[in-house]
């Protein structure tokens, strides 16, 4: 009797292995078939060409802004100390913040972009210069936050043509 259960012990202690090994190996096929958390964050938005006579008037209903094709460069946050602005416009030569990418919108202007979670500038290249008209109440240029795990969305206006 005791030499048979020193004989069942080890085979039922080899089928629990088996069975346990088993359920492992499916619970790691179901994990990599399950898609993996996304934590993406960053910012997608339209840029918008306006341009001409922006003064609201009672006569003139004013057109609605259109998407178009273009370079926007993301900074880290860029104060207006940090830039050297062409004379008399919201045009810059150059940004001494370092430049994170460079995204091209689609013909309708919208673009997608992701970044880690912080505070940026976007900027629209217009041949060898740099166009921003917002600041915030630091003098920061056309300031976005990423919040993490969160798209932002923002609009950007090309309005340099524009009237208001």
């Amino acid at each position: 009797m005791i030499i048979l259960c020193t004989q069942i012990i080890p085979i039922q202690m080899k089928k629990n292995i088996f069975h346990a090994s088993l359920m492992a190996l499916i619970l790691v096929c179901l994990m990599a078939l399950r898609p993996a958390p996304t934590k993406k964050q960053g910012i997608e938005g339209y840029l918008y060409k306006v341009s001409g006579n922006q003064m609201p008037s009672p006569d003139i209903r004013p057109s609605l802004p259109k998407g178009v094709k273009g370079d926007l460069y993301i900074y880290e946050l860029t104060n207006v100390n940090q830039a050297v602005k062409k004379t008399g416009s919201s045009f810059y030569s150059s940004v001494s913040t370092r430049l994170i990418k460079k995204v091209q919108t689609n013909n309708k202007g919208y673009f997608k972009v992701i970044l880690a979670p912080g505070k940026y500038s976007i900027f629209i290249k217009k041949d060898t210069v740099l166009y921003a008209n917002r600041f915030d109440s630091q003098n920061n240029i056309a300031p976005v936050e990423v919040k993490r795990r969160k798209m932002t969305k923002v609009e950007v206006r090309m309005d340099y043509n524009a009237v208001y």
